[in-house]
């Protein structure tokens, strides 16, 4: 059994979910037959705007480090393109005659004035792309100009050039939200009601990754001075994945189809996304710091998870965690897990101890060993399942949270008798 990876996205076609997203990586013909030849399913291409081209400074990306110098984190402070709106036009062309099979999508941002964009949209349409995405997220630079961030931030403007674009342009319409608000399903549902095919999310975040405490000018350094940029990578993924979740849980944008991104690196993080509304994702930190190839595992991967799994095409776990995520307050207040430490596989550490009397409930032993060394038991009386001793244990599966046995009914928060707003049925 070999399963299918193939996506229906709102219209768009491709082999599979895998897609680079709007960035460095898809800013010409060059890199994007690079990707295409790697096995990558789609491309939204670099953000195209009107003439003359963005002048883009130097330098442009910083950094947030583990402690073994691991990108945890990456940030940018690039604009979009900087190629004329003519050469990109001709190789979007080309490029999608070359690759019929792919989905090319062209990310766009103009002013938000009608004329300008009833201009642009005939001719993205010409090049026979398959979409279009609206930049309404990019957090730097743009919104200064009126653009990006600015748009996406209010959700009478992303409905009203939504609008726009579906009146001058037949092409699906994809809206990239911006993370940078309070509640993401606003403009989501502006989206939707300005006719959108769909959306993307998340855009980068606001950032300052470091400093240089020498010249105390944050990094990237242009001049001597520096600015906040957009902040990508694996350390956004979880509040990337909550957006995402926001958005296909709220009925009033239930259906909307989704294209995740954000910190996506695997395929077990695609899977993720995919789980919780997405029908297809986009992918550029990773591919930056590792390179195209890396669609050759996450194809591999998420093949041979459906397959274990039983899942013949995305569409059969799309949205599947969807129902259950929940608000807090919906939560069974009688659901109740212990800490249970196996002892064979424990090497000695104490970080679990020292993690749960230092901050949490002392609800674990420290006992000397007659051999020597120590012995940490879980006190089951005081332990509370906050999961904080698993977190900072070394080793995998060491320590697990055990259900308990319980006769009490499901009860949440609405319905507790101490809660004085409690919903009376």
């Amino acid at each position: 059994m070999m399963a299918d990876l193939s996506i229906d996205f709102a219209g768009i076609k491709a082999p599979n979910p895998f897609w680079l997203a709007s960035a460095p990586p898809t800013d010409k013909a060059y890199n994007v037959e690079r990707a295409f030849e790697a096995g990558w399913g789609g491309v939204v291409w670099k953000t195209l705007g009107e003439d003359p081209a963005a002048v883009n400074v130097s330098s442009r990306y910083s950094a947030h480090y583990g402690k073994n110098r691991e990108v945890l984190g990456f940030n940018n402070i690039e604009l979009i393109t900087d190629r004329s709106l003519e050469i990109n036009l001709r190789e979007i062309e080309q490029v999608k005659k070359n690759w019929p099979d792919r989905a090319l999508i062209v990310s766009l941002m103009v002013p938000c004035e009608e004329e300008s964009w009833k201009f642009i949209l005939p001719l993205v349409e010409a090049t026979g792309a398959d979409a279009i995405e609206l930049n309404f997220g990019c957090p730097h630079g743009m919104p200064e100009r009126g653009m990006g961030a600015a748009v996406g931030q209010v959700p009478q403007y992303v409905e009203m050039v939504t609008r726009w674009c579906k009146t001058y342009c037949r092409l699906p319409v994809i809206v990239k939200l911006t993370p940078n608000i309070t509640d993401v399903r606003m403009p989501a549902r502006a989206a939707l009601a300005g006719g959108a095919d769909a959306v993307s999310l998340i855009n980068t975040i606001n950032s300052i990754t470091s400093l240089d405490l020498d010249a105390m000018v944050a990094r990237p350094i242009v001049g001597g001075r520096s600015t906040h940029g957009g902040y990508c990578g694996s350390a956004v993924k979880p509040i990337a994945l909550n957006m995402v979740a926001e958005i296909a849980r709220d009925p009033s944008t239930h259906g909307l189809p989704i294209s995740g991104i954000g910190g996506i690196g695997s395929w077990r993080d695609a899977a993720e996304f995919i789980a919780l509304g997405c029908g297809s994702v986009q992918v550029c930190t990773a591919a930056m710091l590792h390179g195209f190839r890396i669609v050759e595992e996450m194809k591999d991967g998420l093949s041979r998870w459906m397959d274990e799994k039983g899942y013949a095409r995305i569409a059969d776990f799309s949205g599947k965690a969807v129902a259950n995520t929940t608000d807090w307050k919906y939560l069974n207040m009688n659901y109740q897990v212990i800490a249970k430490i196996d002892q064979d596989a424990c090497i000695g550490c104490g970080r679990c101890f020292i993690a749960c009397e230092d901050t949490s409930h002392q609800a674990i032993e420290s006992l000397a060993k007659a051999e020597g060394g120590r012995l940490y038991e879980v006190k089951d009386e005081d332990c509370v399942g906050c999961n904080l001793c698993q977190i900072t244990c070394p080793v995998e599966n060491c320590i697990t949270m055990v259900e308990q046995p319980t006769d009490k009914p499901y009860m949440n928060w609405t319905q507790d008798p101490r809660n004085p707003y409690r919903e009376v049925v």
